[in-house]
């Protein structure tokens, strides 16, 4: 029998060798330490990011990205954590954040069929990197038509097979 973190590492490992439109082992969750039967999730979140960035970049996008969705979808936040000694933490998105990388032209095809599906989604743009509090941001993406966005982050959230069409052409963070 596997333990969580090998069965982690293993899903890891065959998620990051497939397309946006069959990463669906990163959907599921092992039985692990609860013995509980495997969860399946209908949803699927997931952060695509131009392919150009630098690593602080991609790193702070995903983050950006993210943070707004548990305001939005309250139900993909878990309950909180407590370790063996009744330390408290925060709790967490309660399913994967799938992590994906495109081109420019990726990130805008996508951007517009997240659109034409109306799905919930979050968008980071290169202008974001030269701002340094929410105002800025939410001015300088609110001065840009939507066709005209220079995308280097998206978030999606919605059923699976919805978020795996916005997707299309996307690969797997490596």
């Amino acid at each position: 029998m596997r333990t969580t973190a090998e069965t982690a590492t293993a899903a890891a490992g065959n998620a990051g060798t497939q397309s946006a439109g069959n990463a669906g082992n990163a959907g599921t969750q092992s039985a692990g330490i609860t013995g509980e039967a495997p969860v399946r999730f209908d949803t699927k979140i997931a952060v695509l990011l131009r392919d150009d960035l630098e690593t602080w970049q991609r790193l702070n996008v995903t983050a950006f990205l993210v943070s707004g969705l548990g305001s939005t979808a309250p139900e993909v936040i878990g309950e909180p954590y407590e370790d063996a000694d009744g330390t408290p933490y925060l709790p967490m998105i309660r399913q994967p954040v799938l992590v994906f990388e495109g081109s420019k032209e990726t990130l805008t095809t996508a951007h517009g069929r997240a659109l034409s599906r109306s799905l919930p989604r979050a968008v980071f743009t290169s202008d974001l990197f030269s701002t340094g509090n929410d105002r800025d941001n939410r001015a300088a993406v609110r001065a840009v038509p939507t066709d005209q966005l220079d995308l280097v982050g998206l978030l999606v959230h919605g059923p699976r097979n919805a978020v795996d069409k916005v997707l299309k052409g996307a690969r797997m963070h490596p």
